[in-house]
């Protein structure tokens, strides 16, 4: 059994001309297009969660929106009189939420990327973030398989953890193929653990001896998600926290690369094709238009109404995305068997954070 357990009936809605009616819907036997609206009322249930999602952010401005919206999912996929939407009616959308609205908001994360910011770090800042994320994802993933873990886990959490949290498990999930319990699981891992940091790592500030600099270029290299790196570096003051973006989102640049080259290993041990069928690209699409608004971002100077407005745009989209995800959590089969996934996601979450000392110790 796998550390979480998943609606079974929830197929790939990702597009909507490929759904299907099952026998018995509409009182008719058979199988038969649904119609296109089949998917709103999932997309509106995300939408309404991502807006609630902010209004604790807004409240509660410690809590990064993205976090709530995956407790939110994780928390309306535990209550019993919920399942029977989840599992049916909003199903169809909640599955468009999690696969389109992550690949576009994706792309739109390119624009927060300006390669001039990141160059401005220098190239030993940038080697050290590099080598701490590369040295965290292949660790991750040698622990993922030592303890077993099933299906993709190893890979998803290894890329969870090295990069940028629950945004690069989407991206990475898209091209693995993964089954929604193997997505759903690491999602709920890093954003327990990119939780915690908010607390544990500003505890840390002082015993370790960082400057407030210091203290930004430790978070920007060992927090998850970006809005994470945001609530946790803010307390040290608007230089940290902007060392701390700085540096956050150069791990974020090598989500292309790290995307493109597992993507080039799962083509070439893919078996050979059927007649007719086709290779998994080596770039997929989402990426290239990451790349190409990350390009965008760095040499065309755009207008700060249209950064924040595509900024505020992604966020609803991810938001949408990640609750979706989180309603895949079933925390009773996760608490039981789950076990060895949290123990390889504590053990990940402290390899980051010390190589990250180490690396701001050499700086």
């Amino acid at each position: 059994m796998s550390s979480a357990e998943i609606r079974p009936d929830r197929a790939d809605f990702s597009s909507a001309d490929s759904l299907q009616a099952q026998p018995g819907d509409s009182g008719q036997t058979g199988t038969k297009p649904l119609r296109s609206v089949s998917w709103m009322p999932g997309v509106a249930a995300a939408g309404a969660a991502a807006l609630l999602a902010w209004s604790i952010h807004l409240l509660m401005p410690s809590i990064p929106l993205l976090t709530a919206a995956v407790a939110l999912g994780i928390l309306v996929a535990q209550l019993p009189v919920a399942r029977p939407a989840l599992q049916g009616r909003l199903a169809p959308g909640l599955s468009v939420a999690a696969k389109t609205f992550m690949r576009l908001g994706i792309v739109l994360l390119g624009l927060k990327l300006s390669l001039i910011d990141i160059a401005h770090l220098g190239w030993v800042s940038i080697a050290s973030v590099v080598a701490v994320l590369a040295i965290t994802f292949v660790v991750t993933l040698w622990l993922g398989k030592l303890f077993k873990l099933p299906g993709h886990q190893p890979l998803l959490i290894a890329t969870g953890f090295s990069i940028c949290g629950a945004s690069a498990i989407g991206a990475m999930s898209q091209v693995v193929k993964s089954k929604d319990e193997d997505t759903a699981t690491p999602v709920a891992l890093v954003t327990l653990c990119g939780t915690l940091a908010i607390v544990v790592l500003p505890l840390l500030w002082h015993p370790l001896g960082f400057s407030a600099l210091q203290f930004g270029h430790w978070v920007g290299a060992s927090v998850h998600d970006v809005g994470q790196v945001v609530a946790t570096a803010q307390i040290a003051g608007p230089a940290a926290l902007a060392v701390a973006i700085v540096i956050k989102l150069t791990r974020v640049l090598m989500l292309a690369p790290m995307v493109a080259i597992t993507s080039f290993i799962v083509r070439r041990r893919a078996d050979i094709p059927a007649v007719g069928t086709k290779h998994p690209p080596i770039v997929p699409l989402f990426v290239a238009g990451f790349i190409a608004a990350m390009l965008v971002r760095t040499l065309v100077p755009l207008p700060i109404a249209v950064t924040d407005g595509a900024d505020t745009v992604q966020t609803v989209l991810l938001a949408m995305a990640l609750f979706a995800l989180g309603t895949a959590v079933r925390l009773g089969p996760l608490v039981r068997t789950g076990w060895r996934a949290l123990l390889v996601a504590l053990l990940s979450w402290t390899l980051i954070a010390s190589l990250a000392w180490g690396a701001v110790q050499l700086g």
